[in-house]
């Protein structure tokens, strides 16, 4: 099992601030192309304004994207990129339980499986939004949202109501 991103302290402070998961390309969108679109959401994701959740296999694969030539990063800033990103990540430990595993293994299953973990990882941290602009993930909308208190969204849906989280 990859390692998770949780809080490690035993106490669990209620923490009213959206908890988000992207999926590679929306990291990309932010912080490798700088989107102009999506500014505004990258500077309130970088205020703190909500708990951000990844997994180690997903930011394997982001450090791999952002190695691909056709990007024309040098390591430095592909490392930049990668670094600054895992700095925004809520530290996680873990499943929440025992049955979590089990649990996620009752998901909507993703028809490209390569993007399945970003629907295990919503479910393990429990988040409220995993924001995506791929077509295999948001066609999952609804069996999702029926199964666990998660909305898949376009970070560009999500930027538009992101200002009623911020004093949450």
């Amino acid at each position: 099992m990859s390692e998770i991103f949780t809080p490690v302290s035993g106490t669990q402070i209620y923490d009213q601030r959206p908890a988000l998961v992207l999926d590679t390309n929306t990291v990309l969108a932010l912080w490798m192309f700088r989107d102009p679109a999506l500014e505004k959401l990258r500077d309130w994701i970088e205020a703190g304004n909500c708990r951000l959740y990844s997994r180690e296999d997903a930011l394997e694969e982001l450090r791999r994207v952002l190695a691909y030539r056709q990007f024309g990063l040098d390591l430095p800033c592909q490392e930049a990129i990668h670094c600054h990103y895992r700095s925004l990540l809520t530290p996680w430990a873990g499943p929440r339980g025992p049955s979590a595993t089990d649990e996620s293994a009752c998901l909507p299953r993703c028809s490209d499986t390569d993007d399945q973990k970003f629907l295990e990882i919503a479910f393990e941290a429990e988040a409220t939004h995993l924001l995506t602009r791929d077509k295999a993930l948001l066609k999952l909308q609804r069996p999702v949202a029926s199964r666990m208190r998660c909305s898949i969204m376009q970070p560009d849906s999500f930027k538009n109501g992101f200002h009623r989280h911020q004093n949450a």
